[in-house]
């Protein structure tokens, strides 16, 4: 009986043994080549989208939204970035004014993107905003894909009249910079998405 015994859990470990050395190997490398993952679908197919339905964009979706946007990564983790959320019509028109590529006649919200100038105390850190609040730029557009809605990143920083605009319309204070303005709804129509992979522009160990 000791003997049957030892044999079975002999034969069990070696399962497990096998299991681990072989099968999570295999699964690993078909995850690591799979284009057709759920996270690398989202990002190969999103698209600017500039035509929206009527549909509202609820308070929980735009809060993963922002929660998104606030989980990018930020050199020296000083998260320089704020959030302007506009969803109401008179506002979207204005915004529309002093932005005419905005997209926001059909668009039923918006987040403006802003950097924060007030949380630098070097110099030379401060240059990084910009790279920071495109990076939570991305992963709210990213978001807002994976979630059904359409948006468009729509640049407000560097163009002066455009800053100019917005931080009247919006009321911001000196301190804040507009970076950009995401529109964003529920498309209204079929989405293409470009193909923009050129192997031409791509280098291994040097130019």
């Amino acid at each position: 009986m000791k003997l049957k015994n030892l044999f079975i859990a002999s034969a069990m470990l070696f399962a497990v043994l096998m299991a681990a050395c072989t099968g999570g190997g295999e699964t690993a490398d078909r995850a690591g080549v799979d284009e057709s993952s759920a996270v690398i679908n989202n990002i190969m197919t999103r698209t600017s989208v500039r035509r929206f339905t009527s549909q509202p964009v609820s308070p929980d979706t735009i809060e993963i939204l922002l929660k998104a946007g606030m989980a990018a990564p930020t050199a020296k983790n000083i998260r320089p970035w704020s959030f302007v959320v506009v969803t109401e019509r008179a506002v979207l028109d204005s915004l529309q004014a002093v932005h005419p590529y905005s997209n926001l006649a059909t668009a039923t919200a918006a987040i403006i993107v802003c950097g924060d100038m007030q949380k630098y105390d070097d110099d030379i850190l401060r240059q990084y905003w910009i790279q920071d609040c495109s990076a939570a730029t991305e992963n709210i557009l990213l978001a807002a894909h994976s979630l059904g809605l359409g948006a468009v990143w729509c640049g407000v920083y560097p163009g002066q009249e455009r800053v100019a605009g917005v931080r009247k319309v919006l009321s911001l204070p000196g301190n804040i910079i507009p970076l950009n303005l995401i529109t964003m709804g529920y498309p209204d129509g079929e989405q293409t998405p470009k193909d923009k992979w050129n192997p031409e522009v791509v280098h291994y160990q040097k130019w």
